[in-house]
């Protein structure tokens, strides 16, 4: 008798208390795919070949404005460290989108004071400049060097922005293939072998701690991701960034 009555304690124990906490993750996990599917629709939209429709995104105004408000309230407290990863990623380049268009038309970020160190945005209930969410949000604590080509600061020398969002399913995926496009990419990665050298982004002058704390040189990282390796033996060099505005419609 004793022993009957403690499991129907349990059993309506069971029932009162785990179907709460199923819809709490249920809820945050459609809260999740509302936003990756936000911000895949907005992509689509306004990004073609890494490039980006401004003029045609200032139309689209509703929906990034909207977005900025799910970055503003996504609850981070029950994510795993993919889920957030791939949240901090898609809140970089839709805050840079948003920046742009509130200052449309530009010729540069470079012409916005404060575009990367002081204008500030809400994200996932923080308070954090562009600089910050990549640095203490991504840099830090991930300590993978491909984030460099995924994070897109909309200038001309940047990597090619991906045209869909990243999930935390494909997240890993996703950074390898752009990591890969932009260093087979010859405007990106300028190989010269007359001159036995190649011309890379100034993105492994600032980061280079980044790279070198992947492999032993910045050639040998960019190998990881080349079908055609790069002699060791050539000659390493920066060209000159490019900050105009990636614009498609100019």
């Amino acid at each position: 008798m004793h022993k009957l009555f403690f499991l129907l304690i349990i059993l309506c124990t069971a029932h009162v208390t785990v179907p709460g906490y199923v819809n709490n993750a249920y809820g945050q996990q459609q809260e999740q795919n509302m936003i990756y599917t936000s911000v895949t629709t907005l992509l689509q939209r306004h990004v073609a070949n890494g490039q980006i429709k401004f003029k045609q995104l200032q139309r689209d105004r509703p929906l990034l404005k909207e977005l900025v408000k799910q970055i503003a309230a996504f609850d981070l407290s029950r994510t795993t460290a993919s889920e957030k990863k791939a949240f901090y990623i898609n809140a970089y380049n839709v805050l840079v989108l948003k920046q742009v268009i509130d200052h449309y038309p530009i010729n540069s970020v470079m012409d916005i004071p404060g575009f990367f160190d002081k204008q500030k945005y809400k994200v996932a209930g923080e308070s954090l400049t562009l600089n910050e969410l990549e640095h203490k949000k991504l840099r830090e604590p991930y300590k993978d060097a491909r984030l460099h080509f995924a994070l897109v600061c909309a200038a001309k020398s940047c990597p090619p922005l991906l045209s869909t969002a990243y999930t935390p399913q494909q997240v890993e995926k996703q950074l390898e293939a752009q990591t890969r496009k932009a260093l087979q990419d010859k405007t990106f990665t300028r190989v010269q072998p007359q001159q036995k050298q190649v011309q890379v982004s100034e993105l492994f002058k600032w980061y280079k701690d980044d790279y070198l704390a992947e492999a032993p040189t910045i050639i040998a990282y960019i190998n990881k991701y080349r079908a055609s390796p790069i002699p060791e033996s050539y000659k390493l060099s920066y060209y000159t960034y490019d900050w105009q505005l990636n614009d498609a419609g100019r």
